[in-house]
C-alpha cells in the first residue's frame, strides 16, 4: 500500500480542507463517514501517520478537491522500514 506524504502542514490543512467541503461537524463524524477508527484519523490530523493513497483518492472524491493543489509525493510501502533499517545501521556502527 502506497503512502501520501504532504510537506509540512499541508496534511492538516488538506483534511481541514475536506470537513469544510464535506460539511462535517467534526473530525470524528468525517472519521465515522468515510469509516476510519478516529483515533487513527486524529493521527493523520495531527500529521504523525501518513494518509494511504486509497483514503488520500476517498476524501479528493468526496470533497471534490483537485489532488493537484497540494505539494506531496507518494511513497512506496516499504518506506518506514527502510528508514528504520538506516537509523538502525546507525547505531550499530558507534
Amino acid at each position: 500500500m502506497k503512502r501520501i506524504k504532504f510537506s509540512k502542514g499541508y496534511q492538516r490543512k488538506f483534511i481541514q480542507e475536506v470537513i469544510v467541503n464535506v460539511n462535517s461537524p467534526s473530525l470524528r463524524e468525517l472519521a465515522r463517514r468515510v469509516n476510519v477508527n478516529y483515533s487513527t484519523f486524529k493521527n493523520y490530523f495531527n500529521e504523525e501517520r501518513c494518509l494511504s493513497e486509497s483514503l488520500f483518492n476517498d476524501l479528493c472524491y468526496i470533497s471534490k478537491i483537485n489532488k493537484n493543489e497540494f505539494n506531496f509525493e507518494v511513497i512506496n510501502e516499504h518506506w518506514g522500514q527502510v528508514k528504520g533499517g538506516k537509523i538502525r545501521r546507525k547505531v550499530n556502527k558507534s
